[in-house]
C-alpha cells in the first residue's frame, strides 16, 4: 500500500490510499488519520489493503486525481521522530569538516539524536528560515514508521515492527551545530523542521530492494535542477533499521507511530576514499557538508555555499524501472518573516 495525508481535516490531516503509479487516490474509510490507523494496525490494516486493491484496479468510485502539493507529511506531526546516523562515512567527514575527531566507538554503537516531530513539513512546503548565515543544509534519508514497539525489542524482533517506509529530508543548520553541541546537550535550534515524502510505503511494495533490514536503491538529490548525489541506499550502512529501532527502544518503549530516521546517505568511493562529486564521475552526496568536506580534502579550502533564499532541492527515490516510489519532495528555501 501507499498511503498519504491530505491537509484537510485537521492538523493530522486526512488519510487516503495511493495508487502505486502516484496518480490516483481514494479517501481512507478504516481510519481518518494514519496516526489513527497506526494505533490499531492489525486490525485496520486488512481493510485498507482491500480498498488499495479496489483502487489499483480501477473499482473505486469515489478515486480522485492525487495531488502531492496536496499533501502534508504522511504522518504531519508524530509522537516520536529519533534520527539515526547508520552511514559513518558522513559523520567521519561532518566531523572533520568542523575539526572533531571520529572515537572508534561510532562504528559499533549508533549515534541517535531525538529530533522535534510536532511540525514536519509536506514534500512541497518551503523551508522557510530567518537567517543564511546559519548555514541551511539538506539531508537525504530513508525513514521507517514502526507500530508499538517493547521495550529492550530485539534486533531481530524489531524488524516485525517496521510497517511503514518514506523519505525525508532533515534540514540541519550547519553553523548553529558547533556551538550548541559545544554545550554538551546534542542539537535543538540546528536541527529545524525536517520535511517527509508525499507517500509512505508498506515494506512489500518495496520488492526485493526491501531485504528487512535495508532499502537498496539509489537516493537521488538535486539542487537547482542538476542531479547532486544518487549514492545507494543498502551500500554502507553500518547499522540497519532493525538495529536502529532496537537502539532506539533499549530504555523506553516506542508508541505507534515512532519515526526512526537513517541519517545522511553516504557512500565511499570505490578506491575507499571519501567520495567523490557527479561531475568527478562519483556518486554525489546527499548533502552539502560533504561537498564541502571533500572540497578541503582535495584543495585545501571549502568553496560550495550552503543553500541560499531561492535554491530548490528535490530528493528522490525511483524503481528499477524508473518509476518513482515515494513521490517527490520538492522544497524551495525561503526568507521567514515573522506574522504580523
Amino acid at each position: 500500500m501507499k498511503l498519504a495525508s491530505l491537509k484537510r481535516g485537521g492538523r493530522d490531516g486526512t488519510l487516503v490510499l495511493v495508487s502505486r503509479d502516484l496518480t490516483r487516490a481514494v479517501e481512507a474509510l478504516a481510519a481518518p488519520t494514519l496516526q489513527d490507523a497506526l494505533d490499531v494496525w492489525e486490525a485496520v490494516r486488512p481493510e485498507l489493503e482491500k480498498q488499495a486493491a479496489a483502487l489499483e484496479a480501477g473499482e473505486a468510485a469515489d478515486a480522485f486525481v492525487f495531488e502531492p502539493a496536496g499533501c502534508a507529511a504522511p504522518l504531519p506531526r508524530a509522537y516520536q521522530w529519533a534520527d539515526g546516523s547508520a552511514y559513518v562515512n558522513h559523520v567521519e567527514l561532518v566531523r572533520k569538516a568542523r575539526g572533531a575527531e571520529m572515537p572508534q566507538s561510532f562504528w559499533s554503537d549508533p549515534l541517535m539524536y531525538q529530533g522535534g516531530s510536532d511540525a514536519f513539513l509536506g514534500p512541497r512546503d518551503p523551508i522557510a528560515l530567518a537567517d543564511e548565515a546559519w548555514g541551511i543544509d539538506f539531508e537525504a534519508e530513508v525513514a521507517v514508521v514502526v507500530d508499538d514497539v517493547p521495550m529492550g525489542v530485539s534486533p531481530e524482533a524489531a524488524r516485525r515492527h517496521i510497517q511503514l517506509v518514506m523519505l525525508c529530508n532533515d534540514v540541519s543548520l550547519r553553523n548553529l551545530i558547533p556551538g550548541e553541541l559545544a554545550k554538551g546537550f546534542g542539537f535543538f535550534q540546528a536541527k529545524p523542521s525536517s520535511a517527509f515524502s508525499p507517500v509512505a510505503v508498506t515494506p512489500d511494495e518495496l520488492g526485493a530492494a526491501w531485504d528487512g533490514a535495508k532499502l537498496s536503491l539509489p537516493m537521488l538529490s538535486s539542487l537547482n535542477g542538476s542531479l547532486f548525489g544518487r549514492p545507494e541506499a543498502g551500500v554502507d550502512m553500518t547499522f540497519d533499521f532493525p538495529t536502529l529501532v532496537a537502539h532506539a527502544a533499549r530504555t523506553r518503549p516506542l508508541g505507534a507511530g515512532a519515526i526512526i530516521g537513517s541519517g545522511t546517505i553516504s557512500n565511499r568511493d570505490a578506491d575507499g576514499g571519501p567520495g567523490r562529486p557527479i561531475a568527478e564521475g562519483g556518486l554525489g552526496y546527499s548533502c552539502i557538508a560533504e561537498l564541502r568536506m571533500v572540497e578541503k580534502i582535495q584543495a585545501g579550502e571549502m568553496t560550495t555555499g550552503f543553500l541560499s533564499f531561492g535554491d530548490r532541492v528535490t530528493i528522490e527515490m525511483k524503481d528499477p524501472e524508473g518509476r518513482s516510489i515515494f513521490g517527490a519532495i520538492d522544497q524551495t528555501v525561503e526568507q521567514y518573516r515573522q506574522p504580523a
